[in-house]
């Protein structure tokens, strides 16, 4: 939890990796008041920091498997960590793919990292955007489940990481289900208002689960029964 004091607090999630020290990253992108201070402060200013709160991926629980990470727009500054840890300790994981789309080649984010990710082992990044702005797009046009037909991992033996726009998560998840993947796989990060951060004010509760303490990395097995329409 970020803040400002007078101007307010966001939630906004660590983009650094656990190897990294001295330092935490954040992206932001500036939506509202807190946010777009933020953008606005210089080298040297402070903030305040709480947390962190609330559950992460499953570094330990994709030992040994392989990981399908899938992201949508700045929905890949949370899941960049775990890129990050297994590029790390490449050989505590199986084959690596990420999927990952956004409405133009501009709002990509990290294009300084491809090159590095995709030089790792056993590791596939593909790329898509809704429209290409520019006639030196090679990669594929259109939504982020057309990169699903590309898909190389095993179902039976791979653990899946999701985070984007709701309704980009919604499709997502249910083309990899069609295609042989469980419940149990599958983790996707839900994004609600969230005020204390510490499950008291009650924003960010989603039938019995709240998103800051409980999430907001959830196994989709723990909400895909939930009556609140979840993306």
């Amino acid at each position: 939890m970020l803040s400002i004091p007078g101007v307010g607090e966001a939630p906004i999630s660590i983009s650094s990796g656990s190897a990294e020290k001295g330092f935490v990253e954040h992206t932001i992108r500036s939506v509202g008041v807190v946010t777009n201070f933020l953008k606005n402060l210089e080298a040297g200013a402070k903030l305040d920091i709480r947390g962190p709160y609330g559950a992460g991926w499953p570094v330990e629980e994709a030992k040994g498997k392989n990981v399908l990470i899938v992201a949508g727009g700045i929905g890949l500054a949370p899941l960049r960590p775990m890129i990050k840890h297994i590029e790390n300790n490449r050989a505590d994981y199986g084959k690596l793919e990420i999927l990952y789309g956004c409405r133009n080649p501009q709002e990509l984010l990290f294009k300084e990292e491809f090159d590095a990710w995709r030089s790792l082992p056993d590791t596939k990044l593909r790329l898509t955007v809704d429209k290409p702005t520019d006639s030196g797009w090679t990669e594929n046009v259109g939504v982020v489940t057309t990169l699903c037909n590309l898909l190389e991992v095993d179902p039976a033996n791979t653990i899946v990481m999701i985070c984007g726009p709701g309704i980009m998560m919604k499709f997502v998840v249910k083309d990899l289900l069609n295609r042989g993947f469980k419940p149990g796989q599958i983790f996707v990060s839900l994004e609600r208002r969230m005020g204390c951060g510490i499950k008291k004010c009650g924003n960010c509760q989603i039938g019995p689960l709240f998103v800051c303490q409980d999430g907001p990395v959830f196994r989709y097995s723990e909400v895909k029964d939930i009556p609140e329409d979840i993306f």
